[in-house]
């Protein structure tokens, strides 16, 4: 941010928003995806020129879309600085003293000098003023009148920093660990936040803290819930802490969902009793291998058995972040493909149920060949576990 502020962005408009995307961004510069409604609201710039500026920066080179938004409610697009793009306007000022930025980047303005003497035209000790800024006004003394508003206004923000404070003190014991933590490294983070950004950590954090006990995670130190913004987390739909959402059947997260369930051992319990015909069929001994098959693929899976139900009075699953995650690298066959043969015969030799009829036309399934696609898929579990995210949650 504070390079931010001692480069030329073209404008104030521009500036603004570059700043606010950099308090986003980690000292790389990666990681930005606050929605634009929020951009426009917090540099009290329209919509429209937000969309517009993130559009130029892009154009630019300065920002990288990273991720586009997929469209869901909530999601945003995701931006990394460049920083060596960003920063190649002051590199080539700094080389070349006698070009001066006048509002634009566009048209510069040569062998400008404004004040009257060196110390008029900033600090003596830095060629470009103590904050990269040129004096092109010396300002008159300031009357009795204006500074007696001076002081009034102190006063006002002294009691705003109280506030603040106080708000900080209502939040912090909430805060699961808070007691073994250093309460001044957190209170520096939240004095560095903007006043939106404290006040959607103060509505946000319990549910935050109620989605991570629910996945049985892990609390970070509350100065780093802080400075990361960790409840964004909550908008970013492959998280941990993600609220679950509705997914069709077919989709790629339902195939996701469906083929973790069938990574789970078979239930053998609560199997219904064999009805007299098929008491009868079993003494053949074929027949009895047939009969198990039935009743495996229809009692062996019961979540697969219910999303299959559901399916076919065409009603969704929820579908955990990580997992909707995952899914975004499943691949697009046809139902009459060699690739769709061979998952179906991979269920065959499991003794898994297959898709249910009306069968779609195309199907979304891990890429590769089955058995190793699905160790793979188990891999990426085992690995979403470790960062804290339960088998029940995954």
């Amino acid at each position: 941010m504070s390079r931010i502020f001692r480069q030329p962005m073209g404008g104030a408009t521009r500036k603004a928003l570059a700043v606010r995307l950099a308090d986003f961004a980690d000292d790389e510069g990666r990681g930005i995806w606050p929605s634009v409604d929020r951009l426009a609201e917090e540099t009290e710039l329209s919509v429209r020129t937000v969309q517009r500026l993130l559009a130029d920066f892009v154009e630019e080179g300065i920002l990288v879309l990273v991720k586009k938004a997929s469209g869901r409610p909530g999601e945003a697009n995701r931006y990394d600085f460049d920083l060596a793009r960003l920063f190649e306007t002051r590199a080539a000022k700094e080389n070349n003293p006698a070009v001066k930025t006048t509002g634009d980047t566009v048209t510069p303005v040569e062998g400008v000098q404004t004040g009257v003497t060196v110390t008029e035209r900033g600090d003596t000790d830095a060629g470009d003023g103590c904050h990269g800024v040129t004096r092109t006004v010396i300002e008159p003394p300031v009357n009795h009148h204006e500074r007696e508003g001076a002081s009034e206004r102190d006063g006002q923000e002294e009691e705003n920093h109280k506030t603040i404070v106080r708000k900080f003190d209502k939040w912090w014991p909430t805060y699961p660990g808070y007691a073994g933590t250093s309460r001044d490294a957190a209170l520096k983070e939240w004095m560095a936040m903007s006043r939106q950004e404290r006040e959607d950590c103060i509505i946000r954090t319990p549910a935050f803290i109620k989605a991570t006990q629910a996945i049985k995670g892990s609390f970070v130190w509350p100065s780093v819930y802080l400075r990361e913004r960790k409840w964004l987390l909550m908008d970013e739909p492959t998280s941990a802490v993600a609220t679950q959402t509705v997914h069709n059947p077919f989709s790629r997260p339902w195939m996701a969902l469906r083929l973790c369930e069938l990574m789970k051992p078979m239930r053998r319990e609560g199997w219904p009793a064999l009805s007299q015909f098929q008491t009868v069929q079993a003494r053949d001994p074929e027949k009895a291998r047939q009969i198990n098959r039935e009743r495996m693929a229809r009692y062996g899976w019961p979540k697969v058995t219910e999303m299959h139900d559901k399916a076919d009075r065409r009603h969704g699953m929820l579908v955990h972040g990580p997992l909707v995650g995952i899914s975004e690298g499943f691949v697009k066959m046809h139902r009459d493909s060699d690739e769709a043969a061979a998952w179906k015969a991979l269920h065959e030799r499991k003794g898994w149920p297959w898709l249910p009829e009306p069968t779609p036309e195309w199907l979304w399934m891990p890429e590769g060949e089955p058995e190793a696609a699905m160790a793979e898929l188990q891999a990426k579990l085992n690995e979403a576990t470790c960062r804290g995210i339960s088998d029940d949650a995954a």
